[in-house]
């Protein structure tokens, strides 16, 4: 059993303004690499055609790539409870450099693939940063700078398919993965020379560590909770933004350039961070919880109505993208609570298991989208939701029934 020493308090060193300073840096390299993984969604027309396969086939990039985020997690993640933080981050994006570098040149769809997953698998610093950001705040300041950094992780999410799609119509494609490849190595140099150092206390070894994940989903049932809810509403998120490029081609015409500027509709998804925020210090989580799984339902039933209108699968997007980041701010309220020595862990939990729900949603949409188009995408969208709603549903059931029951009660 590993010994844990009571976690660390922030640095009195760090004065007011640099902490701002390293929340801005933390932010943006969350923002920069998590948008790594969402670069190839507006592209997928392009890369078709540029292998010469099919959209469904191209749609698979997507899939992997996200899975290759989720293997990143589960094995790279829990590394920021072993080993110093700032060394850890800043290496592991020259390897994200390469990545990226490889898969602009990559000759044939296969060995995109291959890169694709190695992209994701590094673009994990964007999930060990966030961590940082709880360490270095003081104690009663903590959730404000988590959320500031949270912000640029969300705000990578949203405007990667705009950036993607913009510098795809101005110089091709491969140019989107030569811009990223750059941006890595800026931000290596930047974390290595300005975050502070951090040794986590954890000292028995990367097989404990492994291992001491499975204890934390067999003994904290919120952090399973949380989990699978996360996963079921990025599958719906991914299902949505995997095919929107399709539908935006086919039916509206647009080029790459209007779908840059459709993309941007989803920044408005990152208004839902505060308001999330504050409901969960109000302890509203778990209602407010409920409420973000309805709106995704509705929202993915809206899109089914957009085949004809922009204005209507732009508002979709807005709505879904509300839900989404909602529903990450109310998870990481809570599970943040559990245990701030395994903070690196829990987020290995939860991420991996929001990713890996992404990669299903990305291949179920190209599966259907190939099949019944878009009307197919939403339906699965609205089914996913409604999964999600019944879940949460029975979880807060099965919670009232236990504190009716309880000794205590």
């Amino acid at each position: 059993m590993s010994t844990q020493s009571p976690p660390a308090p922030a640095d009195p060193g760090i004065s007011a303004r640099r902490l701002r300073l390293l929340t801005l840096i933390l932010a943006t390299a969350s923002g920069v690499c998590v948008a790594n993984i969402f670069y190839s969604q507006p592209l997928l027309e392009l890369i078709a055609r540029t292998y010469h396969t099919t959209e469904g086939s191209a749609a698979i990039v997507v899939t992997v790539t996200q899975l290759g985020y989720a293997a990143g997690i589960i094995v790279l993640m829990p590394l920021g409870d072993l080993l110093e933080n700032r060394a850890l981050a800043s290496r592991v994006l020259v390897v994200t450099a390469i990545a990226a570098a490889l898969a602009s040149v990559a000759p044939s769809l296969a060995s995109f693939l291959v890169f694709s997953v190695l992209l994701g698998f590094t673009s994990v610093v964007a999930q060990i940063v966030v961590p940082v950001a709880a360490h270095l705040a003081p104690e009663d300041q903590r959730g404000r700078f988590v959320v500031r950094v949270m912000g640029g992780l969300l705000l990578g999410i949203m405007l990667a398919r705009r950036a993607s799609s913009l510098l795809a119509d101005l110089w091709g494609r491969r140019s989107v993965y030569v811009v990223s490849a750059v941006l890595m190595l800026i931000m290596s140099v930047v974390l290595a020379t300005t975050v502070p150092r951090r040794t986590p206390d954890h000292t028995d070894g990367y097989r404990t560590l492994v291992s001491s994940i499975g204890h934390l989903i067999r003994t904290e049932p919120a952090l399973r909770r949380r989990a699978v809810l996360q996963a079921v509403m990025f599958a719906t998120f991914s299902a949505f933004w995997t095919s929107i490029a399709y539908e935006l081609i086919a039916q509206h015409h647009l080029s790459q350039a209007q779908i840059a500027i459709f993309a941007l509709v989803g920044a408005a998804g990152t208004g839902a961070a505060p308001i999330a925020g504050r409901l969960g210090d109000r302890g509203l989580g778990r209602p407010a919880t409920g409420v973000v799984f309805a709106l995704a339902a509705v929202a993915m039933a809206i899109a089914g109505l957009g085949d004809h209108s922009l204005s209507v699968l732009a508002g979709a997007g807005i709505l879904l993208d509300l839900a989404v980041q909602g529903n990450l701010v109310l998870s990481r309220q809570e599970i943040y609570q559990l245990r701030p020595d395994a903070r690196s862990r829990i987020n290995t939990v939860f991420i991996g298991s929001a990713f890996g729900g992404g990669a299903i949603g990305s291949a179920l949409s190209g599966l259907v989208y190939g099949h019944g188009g878009w009307t197919g995408v939403s339906t699965a969208g609205v089914v996913l939701s409604l999964i999600g709603f019944g879940l949460w549903s029975g979880s807060e059931m099965v919670r009232r029934r236990n504190a009716t029951t309880s000794p205590a009660a």
